[in-house]
């Protein structure tokens, strides 16, 4: 597949994913929109122990980039739930994100459920289905988003509004004006470095798509970036049908650095990836350096991904807007249809039964 002719994209984009991903900065802007008129109950207003986001996939990783882009700033602690289940901590000082796109992921209602049992305060951030039914019953505080979208391109909307929330409850600074600088950059890094005209290595996503096509890419990146290297992973496994792994700094010098020599004959087929954000701590880029070069001794390719931008979340969303071209374009060269996730669907089908 040649990823500079618009038809070879075509062909196996028969869905247009393309078109969603040019569209992502105009997604921020609008779930800024969204989360400014939503109005928040009285009965939200209140000191909370902890903040919990419960999801999955596609709707789980907003949850992981609020985490990561409030953590030098928000007071409480803020977890991410992936089960049927909430943790054992959550109570009445809980303030709860229950965020299904679709409405009807089974985990996240089953969560729903048992955050009201433990009195938890809920918001619920969907686009239809039971969980917005269950929301109107039960008088929360609901972000509806607009229909329509495979879950993991809604990434936007999943974020974003949830960030205006917690900045109308007091517990994070307003960032509206970093959102809508953030939509800003994207535009201009799409122009300049990721849109399928752009030939060569000027274009970024399309050269790590050529070197990671027929590897198996490991993603690295500090302890900050991590709701990026999930990003990565998951985008690379739903649109490239492609398997990855990742790993964060430092505890990556810590075991896994010794694993790059077997199994031997495996090895061969791996890439590394490193995404680096510009402004992690001088020991951390020290020991990305260091893991760099031992890698790159040993024989092995090491991919190198800047963030671009003034604050954390325009590098933040800088990274992940390029690693979601990246996964398109490694499906172009692997001849898969980015959008389907027919094993999913399947997977879904076959437990309603």
């Amino acid at each position: 597949m040649n990823l500079d002719n618009p038809k070879d994209i075509a062909r196996i984009d028969t869905e247009n994913m393309l078109d969603l991903l040019f569209t992502f900065p105009g997604q921020c802007e609008d779930a800024l929109s969204i989360g400014e008129g939503t109005t928040v109950r009285s009965r939200y207003r209140r000191r909370y122990l902890n903040i919990v986001f419960t999801g999955l996939g596609g709707s789980a990783i907003g949850g992981d980039a609020v985490k990561g882009y409030t953590a030098g700033e928000i007071n409480v602690p803020v977890y991410v739930n992936r089960n049927y289940a909430l943790p054992h901590f959550v109570n009445k000082d809980s303030l709860v994100f229950a965020v299904s796109y679709s409405g009807n992921t089974e985990e996240t209602l089953s969560a729903y459920v048992d955050a009201k049992k433990r009195k938890a305060n809920t918001i619920v951030v969907t686009s239809n289905g039971k969980m917005k039914d269950l929301a109107l019953k039960n008088d929360e505080t609901l972000i509806v988003l607009p229909k329509g979208y495979p879950p993991r391109c809604a990434f936007g909307y999943s974020f974003i509004p949830a960030v205006v929330m917690l900045a109308k409850l007091g517990l994070i600074k307003d960032k509206s004006k970093e959102i809508k600088s953030a939509a800003h950059l994207l535009r201009k890094l799409a122009a300049r470095s990721l849109m399928p005209e752009i030939r060569g290595r000027a274009n970024i996503s399309k050269t790590i798509a050529r070197k990671i096509h027929g590897k198996f890419p490991v993603i690295y990146a500090s302890s900050r970036l991590e709701s990026v290297v999930t990003r990565w992973r998951g985008q690379l496994a739903e649109n490239a049908k492609t398997l990855s792994s990742s790993h964060l700094f430092p505890e990556m010098n810590h075991n896994e650095i010794v694993g790059w020599k077997n199994p031997a004959g495996v090895l061969n087929k791996f890439t590394a990836i490193m995404l680096k954000d510009g402004f992690e701590l001088t020991r951390i880029k020290k020991r990305m350096d260091i893991t760099a070069a031992i890698l790159k001794k040993a024989g092995f390719d090491v991919l190198e991904v800047k963030s671009i931008g003034k604050t954390f979340l325009e590098r933040m969303l800088a990274l992940v807007y390029t690693g979601d071209f990246v996964s398109f374009y490694l499906s172009i060269l692997c001849g898969q249809d980015p959008t389907p996730v027919d094993r999913i669907t399947y997977l879904k089908r076959q437990l309603g039964r």
